[in-house]
């Protein structure tokens, strides 16, 4: 009797594995120059962005919550 050949596609049983994205590291003062000149010149980028997370230190994110609720002067 010949041998069956089958065709091998991939895995049998799907990948469950989560491969994470890269990360990199750069100071605030790199990210916020960026971010304003790209924001005053209303970049289509920023936008694209918009909903994606970032990770940032316990204390920054303290000081930005109190001033995101601080009310502007009169």
């Amino acid at each position: 009797m010949r041998p069956r050949l089958r065709l091998f596609v991939g895995a049998d049983e799907p990948e469950t594995a989560v491969v994470p994205e890269p990360e990199v590291s750069m100071r605030l003062e790199d990210l916020t120059r960026v971010l304003a000149d790209a924001i005053i010149w209303d970049r289509t980028w920023v936008q694209d962005f918009a909903d994606d997370e970032i990770r940032v230190s316990a204390d920054l994110f303290e000081i930005l919550s109190a001033y995101s609720h601080l009310r502007p002067s009169a």
